[in-house]
């Protein structure tokens, strides 16, 4: 039997390969982001369906292959199933789920990105949260994980978003998510974030297009004010 390693961590992504099997993309606390085979995860009585699914998160069973791992089996202790009945928050998920995987590397130890994941994915369900702010917050945090931030706001903002923005800074994933801003300091706030995160980052994310193309609909259809005029 080839090695085998037990790893706690939460899919970023799935494809489907062959006729039954998928390739799924984890973070991992103790192998960081690596791509694992689920071998007949398709099939409808496979013991591995509930694991090859976007966001599971628990603890996977890995066999080492040539150029990837092999799951063998998986304890799932959080499915989010709810986001995939909510456009919205999967637009968001799998946008905070392709970030995770920009930053992710093999053999680093993932446990802050995996909690900044499960604990945004978590804020996405609190309806007296600002899902925007929970963005914002998400990408400061993961990219001062990373070592590319800005201390301060490079913009001119509000005192109540730049204490957000410190407080963002320094807070453990865990009760990262617990604050609003009025709609001034939270537009400011993205802005800020939005200026750091071009400073920082090139690559153009997919799942973000989507998640603007959701919202941008979303804003067009969505009734008016019947005192607003037309």
């Amino acid at each position: 039997m080839k090695d085998t390693v037990t790893a706690t961590g939460i899919v970023l992504s799935t494809m489907p390969i062959g006729e039954y099997d998928k390739r799924l993309l984890l973070e991992t606390r103790e192998c960081g982001k690596v791509s694992v085979f689920a071998r007949g995860a398709r099939r409808p009585n496979s013991p591995l369906i509930g694991a090859a699914v976007l966001f599971a998160f628990g603890e996977f069973e890995l066999s080492e292959g040539r150029s990837a791992y092999n799951l063998r089996s998986a304890r799932i202790s959080e499915h989010f199933e709810w986001v995939s009945n909510d456009m919205e928050a999967l637009c968001y998920g799998s946008y905070f789920a392709e970030l995770t995987d920009y930053y992710g590397r093999e053999n680093l130890d993932g446990s802050e990105a995996i909690k900044l994941l499960f604990f945004a994915l978590r804020a996405l369900k609190n309806d007296k949260l600002s899902r925007p702010l929970i963005r914002r917050v998400f990408e400061l945090k993961a990219m001062q994980l990373e070592g590319e931030y800005f201390e301060e706001p490079k913009t001119e903002v509000p005192e109540a978003a730049r204490k957000a923005w410190h407080y963002v800074l320094e807070t453990p994933q865990e009760q990262l998510f617990r604050f609003t801003l009025d709609p001034e300091a939270e537009a400011a706030f993205g802005r800020a974030a939005e200026q750091m995160k071009q400073t920082f980052i090139e690559r153009q994310f997919r799942s973000l297009a989507v998640l603007e193309e959701t919202l941008a609909l979303q804003a067009a259809v969505r009734p008016k004010p019947e005192n607003q005029e037309a």
